[in-house]
């Protein structure tokens, strides 16, 4: 039996499909040593020098402006204003409107209140949770190490992107290598500025015109920091106050989601993220999740297609999944499809059933595996090209296109009006 593809979405929301990871340069960036709680190796100049990691690091390549005017902004210049502990992230369905902002942070225990865009952003093979920022209010929420190093929000202003130390390890990007974040049909190819902690959850920082480049919803989440006496108390009235309309994730308490949790799910970028609409979801010990019955009544559905029979997939996707194979099939290309050999579609769960790596992008039911048992990942597998080029043709992307190659792996990228 053929499990669906996992292909990741975040928690908090997700970006159309990535390009591949590309390959890993040398390591050989200048490294500062500037601050972090969690540890990704510093790079050197040197492949003999090593830094002394018995303390906080958090590399950083100098700033600079690789993209021109449009994905800059002004340099914030040195920290103003007292730290903040990031106690609480609230992530709307929607944006959250300034009225809605206003009473957030009018909740008694309220201590202060930043505005950002988060979105999920795969790369690759994963997500990433994205933060587009003010960097003169976010930085306030960071460690000392963070918010006092110049340097990190020089890059984020110059238009660089700001990893956390776990994702760059995960992810094995060094210093000023790029990094293609997924957005609409095309990646955008941000330069790797540093590695530093900011806000729990938060795995890469840009600015906010970066944010509007990727399609991010702007300010649909607020980071909070809460009066420790007036903790439970002010939780409970965000989670009454946002009710349906987002959810309310504690950060400075145990990371690991437990069951049954509710999350707000946002598709941004790459296919309509309004056409595929925003849900909520509880998630389960086992790695499943369950999305709302209003948005799965109203977009997963069971059709024939050419081919394949009887598929669940996202009723948004169906047309165009139909359309491809039906052109496969007048194509004479028919029995290049294995309809044994069919990996599924609609299938809520996380990547890998571990809450902490953020859903599978069939969650949504808007990918397809096909010919699982000769496309592995990591092969140029056997599907024929001609079936990949009538995908594509009908607003498809195929992960035999990424670095990392998942031959099977076909998704949603443009909807074809």
């Amino acid at each position: 039996m053929h499990a669906a593809k996992d292909r990741p979405v975040d928690e908090l929301s997700m970006a159309g499909v990535a390009r591949a990871m590309r390959a890993v340069l040398p390591a050989c960036v200048l490294a500062v040593a500037v601050s972090s709680c969690g540890m990704y190796d510093a790079v050197s100049e040197s492949p003999s020098e090593s830094l002394d990691v018995s303390s906080d690091f958090s590399p950083v390549a100098a700033p600079q402006v690789a993209n021109g005017p449009e994905t800059t902004v002004a340099d914030p210049g040195p920290l103003r204003g007292s730290l903040r502990s990031p106690d609480v992230l609230v992530i709307g369905d929607k944006a959250l409107g300034d009225g809605l902002r206003d009473k957030i942070g009018s909740v008694p225990g309220v201590r202060a209140a930043e505005p950002l865009s988060v979105a999920s952003v795969p790369v690759g093979e994963r997500s990433v949770t994205v933060a587009a920022v003010d960097s003169d209010g976010y930085r306030r929420f960071t460690v000392k190490h963070t918010a006092t190093a110049d340097a990190v929000w020089q890059a984020i202003a110059a238009g660089d992107a700001v990893l956390s130390h776990e994702i760059g390890r995960d992810l094995n990007r060094p210093l000023g290598e790029r990094l293609g974040l997924r957005a609409g049909e095309h990646d955008v190819d941000l330069r790797v500025g540093a590695y530093a902690t900011t806000v729990p959850r938060i795995d890469v920082v840009v600015n906010e015109r970066r944010g509007e480049q990727l399609g991010m919803r702007r300010h649909n989440a607020m980071v909070l920091a809460l009066d420790d006496a007036k903790r439970d108390d002010a939780s409970a009235a965000l989670t009454t106050l946002l009710g349906d309309r987002g959810s309310v994730q504690e950060l400075t308490t145990d990371p690991a989601p437990s069951s049954g949790t509710r999350r707000a799910a946002y598709l941004t970028g790459g296919a309509d993220s309004d056409t595929l609409g925003s849900f909520s979801y509880r998630y389960f010990e086992d790695g499943t999740v369950e999305p709302e019955a209003s948005w799965v009544n109203a977009n997963i559905t069971t059709e024939t297609v050419p081919i394949l029979g009887s598929v669940t997939c996202h009723r948004v996707m169906l047309p165009q999944f139909r359309a491809a194979l039906r052109e496969i099939v007048d194509s004479g290309l028919a029995d290049r499809i294995d309809r044994a050999d069919y990996g599924g579609c609609y299938v809520p769960r996380f990547i890998g059933r571990d809450p902490n790596r953020g859903l599978s992008l069939h969650t949504w039911g808007i990918a397809v595996d096909l010919n699982v048992s000769g496309n592995h990942r990591g092969t140029v597998g056997e599907i024929d090209r001609r079936v990949v080029r009538i995908f594509k043709k009908w607003g498809f992307a195929w992960g035999g296109d990424w670095e990392w190659t998942d031959p099977m792996h076909f998704e949603l990228a443009t909807i074809i009006r």
